[in-house]
């Protein structure tokens, strides 16, 4: 009789399961959209988020460790050796997250071209002058955020007060913690960014989370540079100017804003499309079909 096992948190769209000296993160096929959960759910899309986090953990590796011990489901406790967790499922090393979101934005566009129209600035941050929506930044910007949560909305914060936020809850680290999570990001996006970019797709923005491992170190954790937590382009047809087509949940956003009394249920063929992009986005990026 195997162990059974509970989650022992649930986001809107993971698991959370806890294995000892690891845990077990399960990327389930629910579908959110304007912080709500949908009814349907969107088969693949889990397995999709897992093995593109695979896939760059790999790539990254060189430039800072992350916390993946395994995706094969025979190196879990027997509970996960079943159809529903295969594929979907990561067990990773327990860390201490550092409650920074790490945002980085190589083009202007979503809550950063709303804050420019208004002021010229985003997270702060002063622009040059007269740029369109979608537009590549002269430079890429580090624009990080506080970890909210659930329920809460995660807010913008300057690096300066990253620094002291930092420091409130690691004494003496603020400083240290602070300009290694900007510099670890910026690194990590301009080679994934780079990649993608001769594979067809535009990395317009991420956003990594970090974490202290047993001896201290920071490592990437949580998942990375998947269609929820990154905004993807086609390079193809890429024109400044007005939004650009994507390869995440934007058929089931925009279907949602335009048929009202929907109950927060998508019809079958906008789901379809839905996962056809994520599908899509894996391919293009591994070069494999899932």
């Amino acid at each position: 009789m195997s162990t059974e096992f509970k989650p022992i948190k649930e986001g809107k769209v993971r698991e959370i399961y806890d294995n000892g000296d690891s845990l077990i993160l399960v990327a389930t096929d629910r579908i959110s959209c304007f912080d709500v959960i949908l009814n349907n759910t969107v088969t693949k899309k889990g397995t999709v988020l897992t093995q593109m986090s695979k896939f760059w953990f790999d790539m990254t590796e060189d430039i800072l460790p992350n916390h993946m011990i395994s995706v094969d489901v025979n190196d879990m406790p027997e509970f996960f050796r079943k159809p529903e967790f295969t594929g979907n499922s990561m067990m990773v090393k327990k860390l201490n997250m550092l409650p920074v979101e790490c945002i980085v934005r190589g083009y202007i566009t979503g809550s950063g071209w709303a804050s420019y129209q208004k002021d010229g600035t985003v997270c702060g941050i002063r622009l040059p002058e007269g740029l369109k929506e979608s537009d590549k930044l002269p430079e890429v910007i580090y624009t990080p955020s506080t970890k909210a949560e659930i329920g809460d909305h995660d807010e913008n914060i300057s690096y300066e007060q990253s620094v002291k936020y930092l420091e409130e809850r690691f004494p003496g680290k603020g400083e240290e913690y602070a300009s290694k999570l900007r510099d670890y990001t910026l690194a990590l996006y301009k080679k994934c960014a780079d990649y993608a970019l001769t594979k067809g797709i535009i990395i317009a923005d991420t956003k990594f989370e970090f974490g202290l491992d047993e001896n201290g170190n920071i490592v990437v954790g949580d998942e990375m540079l998947t269609p929820d937590s990154s905004r993807f382009w086609p390079a193809e047809g890429y024109e400044p100017g007005h939004a650009q087509p994507s390869f995440d949940k934007q058929f089931a956003r925009d279907w949602l804003k335009s048929n009202e009394g929907h109950d927060w249920t998508l019809p079958q063929d906008i789901v379809d499309k839905t996962i056809e992009k994520y599908l899509q986005a894996y391919k293009l990026l591994t070069g494999k079909e899932l």
